[in-house]
């Protein structure tokens, strides 16, 4: 049994390093995923569930609204199997469409609220929904792109949701559905392992979103395993639910985690630096998963040092690398510790994250950790798929109870990422000896200067060095003697001034000569997904 335990030490060196008090496996009840809802309406049914401006909702109402949501989509003939749309910003009806959704047997695929025609219109033919939940200032885009999908009910909510125009079909009400339905549960038999609860569209900014298939287990085990990681205290923690809930990586971190652990979720509509400092302090906010840009914005806002942000126990950040500097201020700035997580649509998402860990000298700046329990991990060769060794660089391959069935009507684009069970994730990374893993970076951003790569995350790790910088990102520009050369675009601080000059003066120094920029251009912002992500295939393509 040594033997064997060595062994398995020796092949994920991080079990050596591993976080006292977190098991790295973990029992997984094989239930639902809307049954952490039920389980926590049971336990702590007068606890707040949801904290919405004004509106506080219990985890005993949160049930009963879901159970009237799932009946009222029964009547209207959804059944097992179905995708429903969910086309919402941060509101509670999210979260009560999406376990209603659950409880009627169907599954939930959300369209970011941001989303155009052309993108709305490819998510909802492709997934195939006949049915959408949606607010009412979005509903005329539904209807101008519906003859163009499957959808045959429209469902709205928000303040003019009575209303339409004489060019549109009158959709029907969410609260009026709700309020003619029975509060009893449905019985719908689920096989958690196989059955889809999330259609989960991938953020698209590498080409076309596909769609990857999310099972109860894979969800459930995503948020099981990342609130054992964060040490979350059952009933005790306040999560602030700013993360867009559309995005896999606020509905695990920010929703279903919390809901397992019967916690508070305080839900922002939108991102605003000012009230969510205030949130933050008001609501006495204690965890709070984001985006480098959200971290960035905070830390940059004028009247900063007004605000007690001290209630923060943990912060999540994930999407985009972390600046070294930014995690570093708001650490201090907090109190709290600020860990580098990383993850991805196709599993759950998250695979792993800095240990959550007072003693600020065991963080690996640049790290984003290690895996998480019941995570395996490795380095693969680019071309053949080979494993590495420690210290060589490679793709990144994950494997897990998180792992995404597949795409969703995309045979050969799932086998072309899934392999034997491992997950190929597109990222370029590295592991050290203890068994931390380093992005270094995408497999489509890499910068081929001559016969060199060049890593953009290096040079934005640099550039956010610079005391005037607010935002920025490195992209190749091509180049007809060389390949690609890197550019930066940069979003300054209110009222600074820099010149092109001083900014590769500042950087160049630090790399070695490919590496260097070519070219800075200054911009008043920078184009940002749902989730946050600056989108560098919309700077490329310009």
């Amino acid at each position: 049994m040594n033997q064997r335990t060595n062994l398995q030490k020796n092949n994920k060196p991080w079990l050596n390093h591993w976080p006292t008090g977190v098991p790295n496996q973990i029992e997984y009840p094989t239930i639902p995923l809307q049954q952490i809802l039920t389980k926590a309406s049971q336990t702590h049914p007068k606890k707040t569930a949801i904290a919405y401006a004004e509106q506080n909702i219990t985890y005993m109402q949160l049930e009963t609204l879901s159970n009237q949501f799932a009946n009222a989509l029964a009547k209207l003939s959804v059944k097992k199997g179905d995708r429903v749309a969910v086309f919402l910003p941060n509101i509670p009806e999210f979260i009560i469409a999406f376990f209603g959704i659950l409880k009627a047997g169907a599954a939930v695929t959300t369209i970011s609220p941001l989303h155009k025609e052309r993108e709305v219109q490819h998510q909802l033919a492709d997934s195939g929904a006949q049915t959408i939940v949606t607010l009412d200032s979005l509903h005329q885009l539904v209807e101008k792109v519906k003859e163009k999908t499957k959808i045959k009910q429209t469902i709205t909510t928000g303040p003019n949701q009575q209303t339409a125009t004489s060019n549109t079909q009158k959709p029907m009400i969410f609260d009026q559905l709700i309020q003619n339905s029975p509060r009893t549960d449905l019985k719908i038999n689920i096989d958690p392992n196989q059955d889809i609860a999330a259609l989960q569209y991938t953020g698209g900014t590498t080409g076309t979103a596909k769609g990857a298939m999310l099972t109860h287990t894979n969800l459930l085990s995503n948020a099981l395993a990342f609130a054992t990681w964060i040490r979350a205290t059952q009933t005790q923690d306040t999560f602030l639910t700013a993360l867009p809930l559309f995005h896999i990586y606020g509905m695990t971190t920010s929703m279903t985690t919390p809901i397992s652990q019967a916690a508070k979720m305080v839900l922002t509509p939108k991102f605003d630096p000012t009230k969510i400092l205030e949130t933050i302090q008001n609501q006495k906010v204690t965890v709070f998963c984001g985006v480098p840009t959200m971290y960035s914005a905070l830390l940059a806002h004028p009247q900063l040092p007004k605000y007690n942000l001290t209630s923060i126990r943990v912060c999540i950040s994930g999407a985009s690398p972390l600046p070294p500097q930014v995690q570093k201020h708001f650490m201090k700035i907090t109190g709290g510790f600020l860990a580098e997580g990383y993850g991805l649509t196709e599993a759950s998402p998250v695979t792993h994250c800095t240990p959550v860990d007072k003693n600020k000298k065991t963080i690996k700046i640049g790290s984003i950790g290690l895996p998480l329990p019941d995570t395996d991990s490795k380095i693969v060769d680019i071309q053949t798929g080979a494993p590495l060794k420690q210290g060589e660089t490679g793709e990144l391959a994950v494997k897990g109870p998180q792992i995404m069935k597949g795409y969703w009507q995309k045979p050969r684009e799932t086998k072309q990422v899934l392999q034997d069970g491992w997950l190929l994730t597109g990222d370029i990374a590295h592991m050290d000896n203890q068994g931390y893993f380093y992005i270094t970076d995408r497999k489509k951003d890499l910068i081929k200067y001559k016969d060199y790569s060049v890593y953009p995350r290096e040079i934005e790790d640099i550039l956010y060095e610079h005391p005037k910088i607010k935002l920025c990102t490195v992209v190749g520009k091509p180049d007809a003697f060389v390949g690609e050369v890197p550019k930066a675009y940069i979003v300054l601080k209110e009222d600074a001034e820099v010149t092109e000059k001083q900014i590769k003066d500042f950087v160049n120094q630090k790399l070695a000569p490919y590496k260097a920029i070519r070219e800075v251009e200054f911009r008043p912002d920078l184009p940002l997904s749902g989730a946050g992500k600056v989108l560098k295939r919309q700077l490329k393509d310009q």
